[in-house]
């Protein structure tokens, strides 16, 4: 028997009407609002709302047990021209600005020189990595103890060495002169998320190039300048604007290593040479009773943190790209 024939379907003309617009459907976007409400709330309760707060407080005079006074811009001109109410502001800017001008360099040298050394390494790199980065996960209590028996005067292991090549013995912590350079030595110490970035700038650099100047005579000092350095700048540039802003910030270390004791006395090392900026907030904020000033040195921090990096921008921008 012969299979029937289908006649052909006269085609269908689509009805004129509302056509559905690529995209998401409302259930999607429900969908995508519950994944990033942890991330919102987040954002709004521990980031969004104590910003905002500490900028009011900033123009009040609180001392966390009574209702803040509104003083206006009180706070931001006492702490720029009143050296009697507020004796040690300036001398914390001071160490904190040459605190970073000496680690920042220090701390990229150090990891540069980490990050060399492990991509030269072809068997066991991985465990050197592992053992450079160990001082990154370290907690600042911990690094602070060990600090402070290694530059210990008379029983410290840095001072033994420096004895062994007959370098006098140097109280490193109780020296104005030396507590900052003590300080960026332990910073470049802790550069293990510095290493870890040069060493994948490293790897991405092309053989290609390295062969080439192999081939045009170049030795291994002229083509790590002529070819690692120039090839490293982008990341030396991102090193340098990350590396600042976290200098700026510096705390934890110092207070580790200086704020001892626990009198009300201004803390930061001999002749408050180890004040760090970060140090000298919490100071007024928690033990000298003066929330709102310290909300503006806050504030301030934030401002010059901008104008660095602006003029980082400006002007290492075009040299690294």
């Amino acid at each position: 028997m012969a299979s029937p024939v289908l006649a052909e379907r006269p085609a269908v003309t689509p009805r004129p009407g509302r056509r559905r617009r690529p995209g998401f459907g409302r259930s999607d976007r429900l969908v995508g609002w519950l994944l990033i409400t942890p991330a919102l709330v987040y954002f709004v309760v521990f980031l969004l709302y104590p910003a905002v707060a500490a900028l009011y407080y900033s123009f009040t005079d609180w001392n966390l047990r009574t209702a803040p006074n509104w003083v206006g811009f009180a706070n931001y001109a006492e702490l720029l021209f009143n050296d009697v109410e507020f004796p040690h502001f300036w001398k914390s800017v001071q160490v904190t600005l040459q605190y970073t001008l000496i680690a920042v360099p220090l701390t990229l040298v150090s990891a540069l020189a980490q990050a060399l050394l492990i991509n030269a390494i072809r068997r066991g790199s991985n465990t050197f990595r592992l053992l450079l980065f160990l001082p990154v996960v370290t907690a600042e209590a911990a690094v602070g103890a060990i600090w402070r028996w290694l530059y210990d005067p008379q029983y410290g292991l840095i001072n033994a060495a420096l004895g062994l090549v007959g370098i006098p013995k140097q109280n490193w912590l109780n020296t104005p002169e030396l507590v900052i350079p003590a300080l960026a030595f332990i910073a470049a110490w802790q550069c293990g998320i510095s290493m870890i970035i040069y060493l994948a700038g490293l790897k991405g650099i092309p053989e290609s190039i390295r062969e080439a100047a192999i081939i045009d005579g170049a030795g291994p000092v002229q083509r790590f300048r002529k070819v690692v350095v120039p090839m490293l700048r982008p990341t030396t540039f991102y090193l340098v604007v990350t590396g600042t802003i976290a200098a700026l910030q510096v705390f934890g270390l110092v207070y580790v290593i200086f704020s001892g004791g626990g009198g009300r006395s201004v803390t930061g090392g001999p002749e408050q040479s180890g004040l760090a900026y970060v140090l000298h907030i919490y100071l007024y904020a928690f033990r000298y009773d003066a929330m709102g000033a310290a909300c503006a040195m806050s504030f301030m921090l934030l401002v010059l943190i901008m104008i660095v990096t602006a003029l980082q921008f400006k002007f290492l921008k075009q040299e690294a790209s």
